[in-house]
C-alpha cells in the first residue's frame, strides 16, 4: 500500500493556478497519479479534453514534467511514439535515465474515439500507464453522451424528455475490454480513495509491460452536484458495487474494496441532477433495470474474483 510518510515527501508535478474546475475529480486523479512517480522522470501525454484545456491556457503550463498535447483521438499513439523513440536512443546510449510514461484522457478520447489508438498500443506492448479520467460523457465540449456514459444520464445529446429519459444504453466496459488484451496491469479506482488509487498508480509503474487505469472522476458541471460532494459520490459509486474498485494483475482478479453494506443504487444517482428525471413514478423500470444490471456485474465479478479465475 501507498506510504503516506513517503508520498508527503514527493515533489509537485503540478502546479496550482490552473482553470479546472472547482470540484472537479481530474486535478486531483492526475495530482496523485504523478505523487505516486516520486522522483522518477515522468513524460506526460494528455489527449484534448477537460485537463488538457485548463491546465495549458497559453502562454502557461500547469506541468512541471515533459508533457505533450496530442488531438482528442491519439493520446495512446503519441505516447507509445515517444516511449518507442526513448527505448531506441537508451540503447545507443544517448539517454541514461530510467523514464516512465503516463497517458491521460477522457472517456471521450478513450471509450470511444481514442480506442483504436489506445487498443494498439497496449497490443503492441510499449512500456506505459494510460489512465482514464472517466467523467461519463464528452464534457469539454458540451455534456454529449459517450460510451462511457451510465444508462438514464441526461446528456445533451440523449436528454431526458417526452420521447427519450436520457441514455437507453449500457456503458461499455471498457475495463473488460482492456483485460482481454491480456497485459500485465488492469485496474478500476475512485478519486475517493487517495491509498487505492495511488498504489494502483505504483503497481502499474513497476510492471514492464502496458498498463491501464479506469478512474471514475465527477464533474460537478455534467452530474450536476454540489462541487464539495466529489470524494463523497466516488465512494457512493463503490458502495453501490456501480463501479467496483479491482484490479486485474498477471491476470488474476482481485476486488479491493468489498463494501460492508451493499447499498442500493438509488442512493448514487439521487445526488446528480443527470438522474432527477428517473425519479418519477414513470420511470421506475429505469431504476430497476439500472439496479438489476449492477448486481449481475457485481456477482460476476465476485465470482471471478474467489475462483482466482484468470483473464
Amino acid at each position: 500500500m501507498a506510504n503516506l510518510k513517503e508520498l508527503s515527501k514527493s515533489p509537485e508535478h503540478l502546479t496550482g493556478g490552473h482553470r479546472l474546475c472547482a470540484g472537479c475529480g481530474a486535478g486531483i486523479v492526475v495530482r496523485q497519479a504523478l505523487m505516486a512517480a516520486g522522483d522518477t522522470p515522468i513524460v506526460v501525454t494528455s489527449a484534448t479534453g477537460c485537463l488538457e484545456v485548463s491546465t495549458t491556457v497559453f502562454p502557461y503550463s500547469a506541468w512541471r514534467d515533459s508533457f505533450f498535447h496530442s488531438a482528442f483521438e491519439n493520446s495512446a499513439a503519441t505516447c507509445s511514439g515517444i516511449e518507442a523513440a526513448y527505448r531506441s536512443l537508451k540503447a545507443q546510449g544517448k539517454i541514461r535515465d530510467d523514464i516512465r510514461f503516463i497517458a491521460f484522457g477522457g472517456d471521450g478520447g478513450t471509450y470511444d474515439i481514442g480506442l483504436q489508438s489506445l487498443s494498439g498500443a497496449m497490443e503492441r506492448g510499449h512500456r506505459m500507464l494510460y489512465i482514464c479520467y472517466n467523467n461519463e460523457a464528452y464534457m469539454n465540449t458540451g455534456i454529449q453522451r459517450s460510451g462511457a456514459t451510465p444508462r438514464g444520464a441526461h446528456t445533451t445529446t440523449a436528454p431526458a424528455g417526452k420521447v427519450r429519459q436520457g441514455k437507453e444504453q449500457n456503458k461499455k466496459d471498457l475495463t473488460q475490454i482492456m483485460i482481454a488484451h491480456d497485459i500485465p496491469y488492469v485496474a478500476q479506482a475512485y478519486v475517493g480513495n487517495w491509498n487505492d488509487f495511488i498504489t494502483k498508480v505504483q503497481k502499474a509503474l513497476a510492471v514492464d509491460g502496458p498498463s491501464f487505469i479506469n478512474v471514475l472522476t465527477p464533474c460537478r458541471l455534467g452530474w450536476i452536484y454540489k462541487p464539495e460532494d466529489t470524494m463523497e459520490l466516488t465512494r457512493l459509486a463503490v458502495e453501490t458495487c456501480i463501479w467496483p474498485s479491482f484490479e486485474v494483475e498477471n491476470s488474476v482478479y482481485k476486488i479491493n474494496v468489498v463494501p460492508k453494506e451493499k447499498k442500493p443504487v438509488i442512493e448514487f444517482l439521487k445526488l446528480q441532477g443527470r438522474f432527477k428525471h428517473l425519479f418519477k413514478p414513470d420511470n421506475a423500470h429505469i431504476l430497476e433495470a439500472i439496479q438489476k444490471n449492477v448486481d449481475e456485474k457485481w456477482s460476476l465479478l465476485q465470482r471471478k474474483a474467489t475462483s482466482g479465475c484468470q483473464a
